[in-house]
């Protein structure tokens, strides 16, 4: 972790919280015309590997629909969202932090599981310290393993989407989903440069390893609640470009970010009529085109595909 990023976790508690996206936004709105070659959309990246040859059943894209569970407010929105999303006839998984400010409860695994949703881990704390040595990543693994193996899951994603691919291989997962393809106002803005799952080979005990899932479309957060989008043209747009390129569309919608009743009056909330339209115009565009799959069944799926 740079000196920089040390710094801004040590003030963060001292900044008010309108500030802060305050000055992001300002940062956001004058770094755009420098990323707009990469962001949104990063040529190139939609390069398909060699050993890739379609999705099941020749359908044109996948669609992940993945959620990351922050606060209590959250927490207390998931089935709120499982049911929006069931009613339009879509499945999504939701990552919960083990230790926060919420207690996250088997009732609520065991419903998210009987309605054919899926859930995985986000972290440890959610403090931005989880890679701040690899002593104490590894420390933090051993409980984070424990809660893989209690809750009965072989997901997880990182909060902040920070990473390390070596020393995730820790974690006794199936995969994982803390990069993507490109997004320059991400903390570790490194990209992966690809839209499409890839295998990493885990190197701390030479066997085995896990498929890495990219966020491929940018997180609600940017464009609605920094840039104040007011539609999921952003969405869109290139939901049709990973759409023509037979790409994984995988995108990541926090509950606690949406406005459930449309009041306007939080600032840190947007419209959730923004992910209904979004949800509705790929349910009307491209129906019977898209696999609306969980992240574990695009992780054995690629992994099948891999060892073929």
């Amino acid at each position: 972790m740079s000196v920089l990023k040390k710094l801004f976790y040590i003030l963060k508690p001292f900044i008010p919280r309108k500030l802060q996206l305050y000055l992001r936004r300002k940062l956001i709105i004058s770094k755009l015309p420098k990323y707009k070659d990469i962001w949104p959309i990063l040529k190139g990246s939609e390069k398909k590997p060699g050993y890739f040859k379609g999705w099941p059943n020749d359908k044109q894209f996948a669609l992940v629909l993945t959620h990351d569970v922050e606060h209590k407010k959250g927490y207390n929105r998931v089935l709120k969202l499982l049911e929006l999303e069931k009613n339009l006839g879509f499945v999504s998984s939701f990552n919960f932090v083990p230790e926060r400010d919420y207690k996250v409860e088997p009732d609520l695994l065991k419903a998210i599981k009987e309605n054919g949703f899926e859930y995985g881990v986000h972290g440890l704390y959610h403090d931005g310290k989880l890679f701040s040595s690899k002593q104490e990543f590894l420390r933090r693994a051993e409980k984070i393993n424990s809660y893989l193996k209690d809750w009965n899951t072989r997901g997880f994603r990182a909060p902040a989407m920070h990473h390390n691919l070596d020393w995730i291989g820790a974690l006794d997962i199936d995969y994982d989903m803390s990069t993507f393809d490109t997004d320059p106002f991400e903390p570790q803005p490194d990209g992966v440069g690809t839209v499409f799952p890839f295998w990493v080979e885990n190197k701390r005990h030479h066997s085995g390893g896990y498929i890495e899932l990219p966020y491929t479309l940018p997180q609600d957060f940017t464009p609605f609640v920094l840039l104040k989008e007011s539609t999921p043209i952003i969405w869109i747009d290139k939901l049709e470009w990973l759409a023509a390129n037979n790409a994984m569309v995988l995108v990541n919608v926090h509950p606690d970010y949406i406005d459930f009743e449309s009041t306007g009056k939080n600032y840190e909330e947007f419209d959730v009529k923004i992910y209904i339209g979004f949800l509705k115009y790929v349910k009307s565009k491209f129906e019977g085109k898209y696999w609306n799959a969980l992240p574990s069944e695009i992780s054995a799926y690629w992994k099948s595909i891999i060892y073929k």
